[in-house]
């Protein structure tokens, strides 16, 4: 029986795409629904969902200003239920307007005049528009958080140029987590104000560094975020430079810690030569860059957690004890990530104890192994070619669950290297979610799961509890992304 595919187009209607992603997983739950998405009509998601088999001939003719709901069913009727399912949450937050709660400006022009003071825009608009808001923003005297993707590069070029020439700053695009002035943005963690200032071209990356300085007992001024595409050649690190003066002069910013994957060399030059020009202390944590020519104010880490450790003063070679008693010898190690930077952290450890990686995100200037039976597998699951049309996993976990269900089916695999990552715009409960999906406790499994939290006690999810409920179910719980590495080491070595 031929599936039914069936769309509406709602003109001029725009919602975050967070918010789409999550509904469009509700209703391709229902029964009856094989694929549904909920998207903009922007050319890129047009195409994704042409390719998904869910675009209809009327959503063909939409525009980037267009929503267009995409059902592809069983039958009539439950693509019709589903159609109606998508409106009632789609309405429902035009009638709580209605009844006078929540307003929300339609524009940057009525937000200014309802808040004249503001000084930072956040943007998130499909891509093929982000920009043009980003700079209606800067015009206006504000610096802009881009949390939008798919944002041209010469666009981002020019957008970060004309902000520097008007002194404004712009996180992103692709900026997915910050915390300014002690306020947590996207994807953030509720962490202690204090007197450690971030900087980081990688957001699972900040959030890492941030939560572990937080458990240290520390705290942070600020989180600036940049967006993964600042270090590169083509930008050259423009919001970076912005980010690490600002924060040199910022009176609550006693020293500075700055995160990423290795810049091309020119640019990691102008990024250690303006920190040498900083009165404060810094601390550079490029993840698989080598030795690099430190200025004197400046110490390198070579991994978040050694960051962390040296941001607070502790010492960066002690590694928790790992409680793997070595019985996988000679398994392999394979890592689904939700976080593309705690994924470069663990190939980057695993290659540096002579071990082969293969992995869908590599790392700049970091050799790599092509292929997949060549040694062990780091997979980052948030990448765009796991994401198109899609939540993020951190959003939902269910992205990873075919991923999770193949590899403990898979007798090579020895260890299950896994991240948990909580806070503002995770999932509500990723960790419920890992426990039912390895279906009970089973402590002398094969493979073995080895799991970190990255979150705090102040999140909403709670950190400890996460941690409980995945010890419940039998997981290996470490301190850190770091250890977790370690410990995946120790077991296929046959080192306890």
């Amino acid at each position: 029986m031929t599936d039914i595919v069936v769309n509406e187009v709602r003109k001029g209607f725009y919602l975050d795409s967070v918010a789409l992603m999550r509904m469009s997983r509700d209703i391709a739950g229902r029964d009856g629904v094989v694929e549904a998405a909920m998207m903009m009509g922007s050319p890129s998601n047009l195409e994704i969902m042409a390719d998904a088999g869910v675009l209809a001939d009327n959503g063909k003719q939409a525009g980037g200003g267009d929503l267009v709901i995409a059902v592809r069913a069983t039958s009539q009727k439950a693509a019709d239920a589903a159609l109606t399912a998508a409106a009632e949450q789609l309405d429902a937050p035009t009638q709580a307007s209605e009844a006078g709660e929540g307003w929300r400006p339609r524009t940057l022009r009525a937000a200014l005049k309802a808040a004249p003071d503001t000084n930072l825009a956040l943007i998130s608009v499909p891509g093929d528009f982000a920009a043009a808001e980003a700079r209606k923003a800067i015009r206006r005297s504000l610096n802009v958080m881009i949390f939008s993707d798919n944002v041209a590069l010469a666009d981002e070029v020019a957008l970060k140029q004309e902000a520097r020439d008007l002194g404004r700053l712009v996180m992103g695009p692709d900026c997915g987590t910050a915390i300014i002035n002690g306020t947590p943005l996207a994807f953030a963690n509720v962490v202690p104000r204090g007197k450690t200032g971030i900087v980081g071209a990688s957001g699972t990356g900040t959030q890492e560094v941030s939560c572990l300085i937080a458990q240290y007992g520390g705290g942070i001024s600020h989180a600036i975020g940049v967006g993964g595409r600042d270090l590169t050649a083509d930008v050259g690190g423009i919001s970076t430079l912005m980010a690490i003066k600002a924060l040199n002069a910022d009176p609550m910013t006693e020293q500075i810690v700055v995160i990423s994957k290795p810049p091309p060399a020119e640019v990691a030059k102008t990024v250690l030569d303006e920190i040498a020009a900083c009165d404060k202390p810094a601390i550079v944590c490029f993840i698989g860059a080598d030795d690099l020519q430190m200025p004197d104010n400046a110490r390198q880490a070579k991994t978040l957690k050694d960051a962390a450790c040296l941001a607070m003063g502790l010492p960066i070679d002690e590694t928790s004890l790992a409680p793997t008693e070595g019985k996988f010898a000679g398994k392999a190690i394979k890592g689904l990530f939700s976080g593309g930077t705690l994924c470069a952290e663990a190939q980057v450890l695993l290659r540096a104890a002579g071990h082969a990686v293969c992995s869908n995100a590599p790392i700049p200037g970091v050799p790599s192994v092509d292929g997949a039976n060549t040694g062990h597998a780091m997979l980052d699951l948030g990448d765009v070619q796991y994401t198109q049309g899609r939540p993020h996993p951190m959003i939902d976990p269910s992205v990873r669950d075919d991923a999770f269900g193949a590899a403990l089916d898979d007798g090579d695999i020895g260890v299950l290297l896994v991240d948990v990552v909580i806070g503002y715009g995770a999932h509500a409960d990723p960790a419920g979610h890992l426990a039912d999906a390895l279906g009970g406790e089973t402590r002398d499994r094969q493979p073995v799961v080895i799991a970190s939290v990255t979150g705090t006690e102040a999140d909403p999810q709670v950190r400890s509890q996460q941690i409980a409920k995945l010890e419940a179910a039998g997981v290996l719980v470490a301190p850190t992304n770091a250890d977790a590495t370690a410990w995946a080491l120790a077991a296929v070595n046959g080192q306890g």
